[in-house]
C-alpha cells in the first residue's frame, strides 16, 4: 500500500478491525518513511448483473428504496427497512458469488420483506412478479394463509383462526384497493 503522502510503498498495519456489518476491514497504517498514519478499507465486490446486460456494485439503498415504496403508509419505520436491506445482502453474499442477476436481488427480498409485513410483500410481489389479475393476488395470498397455517400446526397451536382476522382483513382490503386503483 503506497503512502497517500510521500507515495512511499513501506508501510505498516498498526491496527486491524472488521466493521460493524462485518462486510469490511478497516486498517490503520503508518508510513516507514515520513510516519504518516492513514487508514484503509478493505472489502469485497458484490456485482449485480442487469437484465440489460450490465454490471453495477450491489447498493443496499437501492433495495431499501425500492421496498420503502411498497412499505408506504406501513407501519414500518427506517430501522426495519436497514435490517432488511442488511438481511438481503447477507443473504446475497453468503451464496459465495461476485456477481449475481438482478433477478436474484428481487427473489431475496421477499422472504424478508413477507416476515416483516404481509401487505408491503403483497404490494412489492404484484410489481416484481407481474400480477396481471386478481386471482395472482389471490394466489398469493392463499400461499402467504398456508404458510401461516403450516407454522401454526408445526408449533401445535389453535389460534390461527383468532389470529388470521386483522392481517388478512387488512391485506385483502389493501390488494383490492391497488386492484381497483389500476383500473
Amino acid at each position: 500500500m503506497h503512502c497517500p503522502y510521500c507515495q512511499n510503498a513501506d508501510t505498516k498495519v498498526v491496527d486491524t478491525r472488521i466493521s460493524d456489518d462485518g462486510f469490511s476491514i478497516r486498517r490503520r497504517r503508518v508510513c516507514q518513511v515520513c510516519h504518516k498514519r492513514f487508514t484503509t478499507v478493505e472489502s469485497t465486490m458484490l456485482l449485480v448483473r442487469k437484465r440489460s446486460g450490465n454490471v453495477e456494485p450491489f447498493d443496499r439503498r437501492k433495495v431499501v428504496s425500492g421496498v420503502r415504496k411498497a412499505c408506504q403508509g406501513r407501519p414500518i419505520n427506517e430501522d426495519d427497512l436497514r435490517k432488511l436491506g442488511q438481511r438481503v445482502e447477507e443473504d446475497l453474499r453468503s451464496r459465495g458469488l461476485a456477481e449475481i442477476a438482478s433477478d436474484d436481488v428481487g427473489k431475496a427480498i421477499l422472504p424478508p420483506l413477507r416476515d416483516l409485513d404481509e401487505v408491503a410483500y403483497l404490494r412489492f410481489a404484484s410489481v416484481y412478479q407481474n400480477f396481471e389479475s386478481i386471482d395472482d393476488f389471490q394466489k398469493a395470498i392463499d400461499e402467504l394463509r398456508a404458510e401461516r397455517l403450516q407454522a401454526a400446526g408445526a408449533q401445535g397451536a389453535d389460534t390461527h383462526e383468532a389470529g388470521k382476522d386483522d392481517t388478512e382483513t387488512e391485506a385483502a382490503a389493501a390488494v383490492t384497493k391497488e386492484v381497483k386503483g389500476r383500473r
